[in-house]
């Protein structure tokens, strides 16, 4: 990692253009950003670090990187009581996608429920955990990674933004544009609920018409619905996923 590359305070709070990180929170590193949350009340709030010792993805997967690699963020957020708090996980799904798409030029899709994929490789994730009132998003993702820094025993081929286009990028940038969609399609998702995105997350809806594999039954992904979840034709029958893992044919 260069000083020109850090995510510090000063190289980010620039380039911050709405209130989602402030306060922004940043450490070298910790065990976890979502643990640094902990006292933090503030909606929007963000906390950063350049490694993860303790880091996580779904159903308690670990999410490492190299120092200074990668993006791993946290997110503050308070919504309100009654609403469907599953959700915020494919809304900041599609911000990342969205914000990456933006920053490459290259399409980047979502793969229902979190995981959002360039190339049919995964290049970054999302897990909302909601608890005591209020949802902490984190996000990982893969910027500059070579290819032997990732794992190798992923259930999803993995890939970060260089392998994918073979260009080194500064990172601050691309944590702000992250910051800035999130916050947008956050508050679009405040009004209209699943609606306020659900034009770009269906268009980049990556499992629709593929292969795939739902607790040992096959059938053909056929898209992410508007309350979120995941319609699987299985043998002409179209069966509506509300959660666990759906595994694909690549």
């Amino acid at each position: 990692m260069t000083a020109a590359d850090s995510l510090g305070p000063e190289r980010v709070e620039p380039l911050l253009t709405g209130r989602f990180g402030r306060p922004y929170l940043y450490e070298e590193t910790c065990a976890s950003t979502q643990d640094i949350l902990r006292d933090h009340s503030s909606e929007g709030a963000v906390a950063v670090c350049e490694e993860q010792s303790a880091g996580r993805g779904r159903q308690g997967r670990p999410w490492l990187a190299p120092p200074g690699t990668a993006i791993l963020c946290s997110v503050l957020l308070a919504p309100p009581v009654d609403r469907v708090l599953p959700e915020l996980s494919l809304v900041a799904g599609t911000a990342v996608a969205e914000a990456i798409e933006g920053g490459i030029g290259l399409a980047v899709q979502l793969k229902w429920p979190n995981d959002v994929m360039l190339n049919r490789r995964k290049v970054a994730g999302v897990i909302a955990e909601a608890g005591d009132g209020r949802v902490v998003v984190g996000i990982g993702v893969n910027v500059n990674q070579e290819r032997d820094q990732l794992p190798e025993d992923a259930k999803i081929a993995p890939a970060s933004i260089y392998t994918s286009d073979g260009i080194k990028r500064e990172r601050a940038p691309l944590l702000a544009a992250i910051l800035e969609r999130l916050e947008s399609n956050y508050d679009s998702w405040l009004r209209r609920g699943l609606d306020g995105v659900y034009v770009s997350l269906g268009a980049r809806d990556f499992l629709r018409g593929r292969q795939v594999s739902v607790e040992g039954k096959s059938g053909v992904g056929v898209k992410i619905d508007r309350d979120g979840r995941f319609l699987v034709d299985v043998d002409g029958e179209v069966q509506a996923v509300e959660s666990g893992e759906i595994l694909f044919e690549r």
